[in-house]
C-alpha cells in the first residue's frame, strides 16, 4: 500500500468513526425529543426513508411510496394528515442536515491535514537558500493578491440565531459534550430555519455579515499572520495578501431591488460592525495591558471604537490610519519599557486594522450594460451634454460612438420624475464618493458592467461619472467589464484591445496603477454553452486577455464569478487556480463566494482558514513554478477545441429541445422559486409572464436541474463528446492530456462530483410518460453515457474514486434528503391534477422540500 492509500483509508476509517458513527448516535438522539406536534414522527422518520429507498429501486412513482406507507403505517385518513406527517418530515429533515453540517464540522481538523494543501510556511521557506527563488517569491509576493467576494444568493439562508446554533453545536460535538449537544438539538428543533417575508437587500447584507464578523474577521487575519510570519523568516517584506469584498447592497444586476439607499446602509453597517468587532478586541487587550506609560492612550482608543462602533449619531469617516498609529505608540511602549509584554496582541489587532481599514469588505457595485446605455441616454438629453453628441448617436458604428466622446466634466440634475433605474445611477455614483471618504478609498472602488459587449459600454460609464460631480483626477474607480456569454468571451480581448488605446483609458489606467480587472462569468456560460465550452470558452479568454494586456504594459486581475456547483465555476476551485500556466494571469486571485458554498466552505473559522491557504497555496505555487499550459500546444488545444465544440451542439440541441423548459417547469420547482422567501431577488430578469430561458437567471435553472436530481448542466454533452473522440481514434490523446493537464483533469474531477449528486433511480418512472419520456430517456442516455467515458479517461471503477472521503459524505447527504426529494415530486404531482382549493397546501409542500435539498447538496446552487 502506497503513502497517499495510507492517508486516504486512515482519513475513511476517521470518516466512518468521527462523522458517520457519531451522527448516527447523535441523530438517534435527536429523533427521541419530545417535540411540540410531532409525537412519533421520530419513530416513522426511519420507516419512511427505508420506504422511499426500497420504493425507489423498484421504480415506482412517488404517489404509488407514499401512499403504500400511509396506509401500512398511519392512521392517516385525509389528504390534511398525509400532508401534515410529510410536513414534520420535512422539518425533521432539514435539522438532520444541520446536524450532519455540524459533526463534520466538528471533525474538520482531522478530516483535513497540513498534508492536504502544504503548509504555506513550507512553501515559502523553500527559497530561503536559493538566490533565484528567493528573488522570484519576494516579487511575487509583492503582486500577490486574494479577493473573497460575498454574494447574496438564495441558497444562503439560515437566520443568524440558526448559525450561533450550529456553531455552538459543532464546539459540543468536539468535546462529546452530550447534555450541551441535547439542550442544542431542543433549540434547533423549536428554532424557525425561514423568516415568513422575503428579505430585503439589507436582511441580506446583514445576514452575511454574520460571517464576516465571527469567521473572516478572524481567519483572514490569522492567515495573514502565518504569511507575515513565514515572509519575515526568510527575510522578504510582508505585504497585505487577503482581501474582502460584498455584494449585498451593491449589485442590481444580480437584484435589481437594490436602492441606493441600501447600498449607503449596507456601508454604514459593515464599518460599524467591523469597529464592534475592533471594540470587542481592544477590550481583550486592555485587560493584559496595564502598564503605566499607555493609560491615557488605551482610554483614547477606547473611546474612538465604542463611538464608532455604538454611537449611531457619528460622523464616519476614515479613521484606520489614525487607529493604527494609536496602537503603533502602544507597542512601542510595551517594547521600550516593559519588555515587549502582550506586543503579540497589538500585532494581531494592527494586522486586522491593516487588512479591513475602515471598511470590512469593499462593496461592488455592479449593473447590467443596458441600463447604463439608457442613462447616457437620458443624460445626453440634458444640458450641459445636448449639445455634445449628435441626436443618431444610438445609431453609429462603435468607432463612431467613441469618437464622440469628449470626458467632460458637468452636473446632471434630476428630479422625482425621473425613471427610478436612472435616479438609482445618478444617485449612486455620487454616493460612491461619500462612501469613500466615509469609509476610505477602498470601501466603494469598483464598478462591474455585466452583460459588457463593446468598449463604449466602459467608456460611456466613465462619463457618467464625470456627469456626476467627479473629476478626472479624484476617480478613485476600477471599471469592471463583465464577460459571460461564450459569444461575448470570445469578444473580450478585441474590446479591452480598444480599451488599451484610447487615450483617456491609457491614462486613466496609468492613475490606477496600470491595473485592470476583469471579470469572468461562469454561471451564464454554462448555461449558455454548456459545462465543457463554458470552461474552455473562460480558459481561452484568460489566454488571450492575458496577452492583450502584455502587449500594452497593462496588470491584469482576473475576477472570476464563481458559483457553488462545478456547473456555475464551484467544485475544485483551489486546482484550477493551481493549474494555470505562465500564460494566464494568475497573480491576483478574485472569486465570488456564494449561496451555500459560504457555510459549507467558509463557515467556521477551521473551515475558511483551511479553504483561505489554499486558495494562497494554489496562487503562489503555480506563480513560483510558471510552466507553460500544455493545453495550448496544438495536439492538445486541437482536440479540446473539438470536444468542446461537439459538447457544445449537444448542450444546444437540448436547449432547443420543444420540451426542455417545460419538463423543467412541469417536474422541478422553478416554477415556485419566486415564492420561495428567502431571497429579495427575482427568479427571472424579465417581468413577463411566459419564461424564456435567455431571461431565467442561472441559479435558478441550476437550482431546479438540482433539485430533479438530474444535475443536467454539469455534464450534459461531455459523454458525446468524449465518445466522438473515441470513435474518431483520438483515445490515447484524451488520455494523455487527463494525465498530464492539471487544467483538464480538474475538469473532469468537478464533473465527475457533479454526476455523484445525480440519481435518475428516483425519476425512472418518468420513461413511461407518454410525453415526457423520450425526453427523460434522452437526458438519462447522456448521463449513462458520460459516466462511462469520464470513469474510463480517468481509469475509475466508480464516481469520485479517487475522493473517497468526499463521496461518502455526498452518499450520506443524499440518503438523508431523498424523501425530501420523492415527497416534492408528490407535491408537484398532486398540484398537475388536483382543484384548485388544494393547491396552497401542496405548493408550500413543495417549496418547503427546496432548502433541505439544496443545503444538503453544500454547493448545489
Amino acid at each position: 500500500m502506497t503513502q497517499k492509500q495510507k492517508v486516504t483509508s486512515q482519513k475513511e476509517a476517521i470518516f466512518n468513526n468521527e462523522v458517520v458513527s457519531r451522527f448516527e448516535l447523535y441523530n438517534s438522539l435527536f429523533l427521541t425529543l419530545p417535540f411540540y406536534k410531532v409525537k412519533d414522527t421520530g419513530t416513522l422518520l426511519p420507516l419512511f426513508i427505508k420506504y422511499c429507498e426500497d420504493g425507489v429501486k423498484q421504480h415506482q412513482t412517488p404517489a404509488e411510496i407514499i401512499t403504500a406507507f400511509f396506509e401500512k403505517y398511519t392512521q392517516a385518513s385525509s389528504a390534511t394528515d398525509v400532508n401534515d406527517l410529510l410536513f414534520r418530515f420535512i422539518q425533521y429533515i432539514e435539522r438532520q442536515v444541520v446536524l450532519f453540517d455540524a459533526v463534520e464540522d466538528a471533525s474538520f481538523q482531522k478530516l483535513n491535514t497540513a498534508e492536504d494543501q502544504g503548509s504555506l510556511s513550507s512553501l515559502l521557506r523553500k527559497s530561503a537558500f536559493n538566490t533565484e527563488l528567493h528573488d522570484r517569491t519576494a516579487k511575487l509576493i509583492e503582486d500577490f493578491s486574494l479577493r473573497l467576494v460575498l454574494t447574496a444568493h438564495p441558497t444562503q439562508f439560515y437566520p443568524g440565531s440558526v448559525l450561533s446554533i450550529i456553531t455552538d453545536l459543532t464546539t459540543a460535538i468536539k468535546t462529546n459534550d452530550i447534555d450541551s449537544i441535547n439542550q442544542l438539538l431542543q433549540q434547533l428543533g423549536k428554532t424557525p430555519f425561514f423568516n415568513k417575508k422575503s428579505p430585503t437587500p439589507v436582511d441580506e447584507a446583514l445576514s452575511l455579515t454574520w460571517y464576516l464578523e465571527n469567521v473572516f474577521y478572524f481567519a483572514a487575519a490569522n492567515i495573514q499572520s502565518e504569511i507575515d510570519s513565514a515572509l519575515e523568516e526568510i527575510q522578504i517584506p510582508s505585504k497585505k495578501v487577503i482581501e474582502m469584498g460584498f455584494w449585498p447592497g451593491g449589485d442590481r444586476d444580480g437584484n435589481p431591488n437594490v436602492q441606493a439607499k441600501d447600498t449607503r446602509e449596507v456601508t454604514r453597517m459593515l464599518r460599524q460592525v467591523l469597529f464592534r468587532c475592533y471594540y470587542r478586541d481592544f477590550r481583550k487587550l486592555k485587560r493584559r495591558i496595564t502598564f503605566r506609560g499607555v493609560e491615557e492612550k488605551i482610554h483614547q482608543i477606547q473611546d474612538v471604537l465604542y463611538k464608532n462602533a455604538f454611537d449611531p449619531a457619528i460622523e464616519p469617516k476614515d479613521i484606520s490610519a489614525e487607529l493604527a498609529a494609536g496602537l503603533q505608540d502602544i507597542k512601542d511602549t510595551l517594547l521600550e519599557f516593559h519588555d515587549g509584554l502582550f506586543a503579540d496582541l497589538v500585532d494581531d489587532l494592527l494586522r486586522k486594522v491593516a487588512l479591513y481599514g475602515s471598511y470590512f469588505a469593499s462593496l461592488d457595485i455592479r449593473q447590467d450594460s443596458r441600463v447604463l446605455r439608457d442613462v447616457h441616454a437620458w443624460c445626453r438629453q440634458h444640458k450641459p451634454i445636448l449639445s455634445l453628441f449628435p441626436e443618431n448617436y444610438d445609431e453609429l458604428s462603435e468607432e463612431e460612438k467613441i469618437g464622440h466622446l469628449s470626458f467632460k466634466s458637468a452636473k446632471i440634475h434630476h428630479g422625482e420624475d425621473t425613471a427610478p433605474l436612472i435616479s438609482d445611477t445618478l444617485d449612486t455614483i455620487t454616493d460612491i464618493r461619500t462612501i469613500q471618504q466615509q469609509n476610505g478609498p477602498l470601501a466603494c472602488h469598483r464598478f462591474i458592467i455585466s452583460n459588457c459587449q463593446q468598449a463604449s459600454d466602459i467608456l460611456q460609464l466613465i462619463e457618467l461619472f464625470l456627469w456626476n460631480g467627479w473629476t478626472v483626477e479624484d476617480l478613485d474607480i476600477d471599471f469592471v467589464p463583465l464577460f459571460e456569454t461564450v459569444h461575448d468571451l470570445k469578444d473580450a480581448p478585441a474590446i479591452m484591445e480598444t480599451l488599451y488605446k484610447h487615450p483617456f483609458y491609457q491614462e486613466h489606467l496609468a492613475r490606477r496603477g496600470n491595473q485592470q480587472q476583469i471579470m469572468l462569468g461562469f454561471s451564464d456560460s454554462t448555461k449558455d454553452g454548456g459545462y465543457l465550452m463554458a470552461n474552455w470558452s473562460i480558459f481561452n479568454a484568460k489566454v488571450a486577455l492575458t496577452t492583450v494586456s502584455e502587449q500594452h504594459n497593462v496588470k491584469l486581475a482576473f475576477f472570476d464569478g464563481r458559483g457553488g456547483p462545478p456547473s456555475r465555476g464551484g467544485g475544485k476551485t483551489h486546482r484550477f487556480y493551481a493549474s494555470m500556466g505562465k500564460e494566464i494571469a494568475n497573480n491576483h486571485l478574485q472569486l465570488t463566494i456564494q449561496g451555500q458554498t459560504i457555510s459549507s466552505q467558509y463557515g467556521s473559522i477551521d473551515s475558511a482558514g483551511f479553504n483561505i491557504s489554499q486558495l494562497v497555496n494554489a496562487g503562489i505555487s503555480s506563480g513560483l513554478r510558471e510552466k507553460h499550459n500544455i493545453l495550448l500546444d496544438p495536439e492538445h488545444k486541437d482536440v479540446l477545441d473539438q470536444m468542446a465544440d461537439d459538447s457544445f451542439e449537444s448542450f444546444v440541441a437540448l436547449r432547443q429541445h420543444p420540451l426542455f423548459l417545460t419538463y423543467l417547469e412541469r417536474y422541478s420547482p422553478l416554477s415556485l422559486l419566486s415564492k420561495i422567501t428567502i431571497s429579495s431577488r427575482p427568479v427571472k430578469r424579465s417581468s413577463g409572464e411566459k419564461l424564456r430561458l435567455e431571461d431565467l437567471r442561472a441559479i435558478s435553472f441550476v437550482t431546479a436541474w438540482g433539485q430533479l436530481k438530474q444535475n443536467v448542466p454539469g455534464f450534459y454533452g461531455i459523454g458525446t463528446a468524449l465518445k466522438n473522440q473515441e470513435d474518431a481514434g483520438n483515445w490515447d490523446q484524451i488520455t494523455r492530456t487527463y494525465q498530464e493537464s492539471g487544467y483538464f483533469k480538474t475538469i473532469i474531477d468537478n464533473c465527475m462530483m457533479s454526476m455523484s449528486k445525480s440519481d435518475f433511480s428516483i425519476t425512472a418512472h418518468f420513461a413511461k410518460d407518454p410525453e415526457f419520456g423520450a425526453f427523460w430517456t434522452m437526458l438519462h442516455e447522456e448521463y449513462e453515457r458520460s459516466k462511462a467515458m469520464l470513469l474510463k479517461l480517468a481509469g475509475h471503477q466508480t464516481l469520485m474514486e479517487n475522493y473517497p472521503v468526499e463521496k461518502r459524505s455526498i452518499a450520506v447527504r443524499e440518503k438523508i434528503v431523498l424523501p425530501l426529494v420523492l415527497i416534492q415530486h408528490y407535491a408537484l404531482e398532486k398540484l398537475q391534477e388536483e382543484a384548485t382549493a388544494s393547491t396552497a397546501a401542496y405548493e408550500k409542500l413543495a417549496i418547503r422540500t427546496v432548502y433541505g435539498i439544496v443545503n444538503a447538496g453544500r454547493n448545489s446552487a
